[in-house]
């Protein structure tokens, strides 16, 4: 599917798991489009995303590879439209890191694959791993995200 029909579907299965209604819910989310984030692969069945995210010059450091809190941001950005399929409304409530390599200048983009692990009481866990584009582990991830009580 191309970017396009990818949106769409996502679209169409957010509210589909949202059936009482999206008034208030914005897709694609306004942070979604300003990351420049692109889906890849939507696998609702298996609780699995993978979206590409550019690597502009406006997030690098100042040793040229892009900062901490945007690799956050690109992780948060995946596992966001993921965790809107897989359960209730929910935030992020813990994000946890690791560098393995520096996420490069060098590199036109970098890859984000999630996943749902595990769903417990109002918790949701998630893992992630940030990949550059010949698939070489950069960075992993694991985050936690509570779900709202609607009362």
């Amino acid at each position: 599917m191309n970017q396009i029909d990818l949106m769409e579907y996502f679209i169409q299965l957010a509210k589909q798991h949202y059936p009482d209604g999206f008034e208030k819910v914005v897709l694609p989310p306004p942070v979604f489009i300003s990351m420049g984030a692109e889906f890849i692969k939507i696998d609702q069945k298996n609780a699995e995303i993978e979206v590409k995210f550019p690597i502009p010059e406006s997030t690098l450091n100042p040793f040229g590879s892009m900062q901490g809190g945007i690799i956050a941001a690109a992780v948060d950005n995946a596992v966001g439209p993921l965790s809107m399929l897989v359960g209730p409304i929910n935030f992020t409530r813990d994000i946890s890191l690791k560098n393995r390599r520096p996420v490069s200048k060098d590199y036109e983009y970098i890859i984000v694959k999630a996943a749902l692990t595990e769903k417990k009481g109002r918790k949701l866990f998630f893992s992630a791993e940030v990949m550059d584009p010949e698939g070489t582990l950069l960075v992993s991830a694991k985050l936690m995200n509570w779900i709202v009580d609607d009362e």
